[in-house]
This record gives C-alpha cells, structure tokens and sequence, in this order.
C-alpha cells in the first residue's frame, strides 16, 4: 500500500543525484521528471545536474517534497533521515543498497514509512 500512495505524491527529492548518465542517482532523477513529477536533485557535490539547481540538503529545497528517494549508502543517508524528520517529510523511498538494519530503525523511530525497493521498476509497473 505504502508503494502505491508514494507513487501518487508528485513532489519528490532525489538524494544522491549525481550527472553520471550510468548511475542510478541521474537515471531515477530523469525518469521521475520524464514521468511529470516535481524533482529535486540533492547532492552537496553538485552546483547542478543537467542544467538544474542542484541542492546540498533537504532544507534548502525552495519546496518540501512529500518523498525523498535516498540512493546513497545507509552512512550518508542518516543525516538526510534526521532532516526529512525535523521537515515533515514522512515517505521515505529506499533504493537496494541503501539502508540498513540502523537505518530502518531511524526510519522508524521518527514515525515515517518507507519502502525498500527500486523506484524504477515502481514506475514501469504503474500506470501513474
């Protein structure tokens, strides 16, 4: 269910956007704004990703996304769980690779729901 109502949420931030076309921090980027989403890239390493403001963190986003799709490692994702937390945002779309047993717990200790699975293949298999 949890699947379905994030995939609903048009405003998402993509941590760990990068502009590397054969990472999947770029192609989740592009496919969530070929697919009509509001997209934020957060990377602290980027001024932009393909002519796009880049961010270095949630708080600096002009809006507050609904989702944040992590694709980073569970190390450097903890400091973006505190922040989505202290924001209001409760969704929280976990890439393979990118939580662990500690990042869960985080997760679920702020109270946020969160799904552990590819966004990609979330969004062939919808019709959104």
């Amino acid at each position: 269910m949890t699947r379905e109502v994030m995939l609903e949420k048009k405003i998402w931030a993509v941590i760990g956007a990068n502009q590397d076309p054969e990472k999947f921090g770029n192609k989740i980027y592009h496919k969530l704004k070929t697919r009509g989403y509001e997209v934020y890239p957060v990377n602290p390493m980027y001024d932009n990703i393909d002519g796009d403001k880049c961010y270095k963190d949630l708080s600096s986003l002009p809006v507050v996304p609904e989702v944040i799709d992590m694709v980073v490692s569970p190390k450097r994702g903890r400091a973006f769980i505190d922040e989505a937390a202290k924001l209001g945002i409760k969704y929280i779309w976990l890439q393979p690779g990118t939580y662990d047993e500690e990042l869960l717990k985080q997760i679920k200790g702020y109270g946020l729901q969160s799904v552990q699975a590819c966004v990609l293949v979330g969004l062939i298999s919808t019709s959104f």
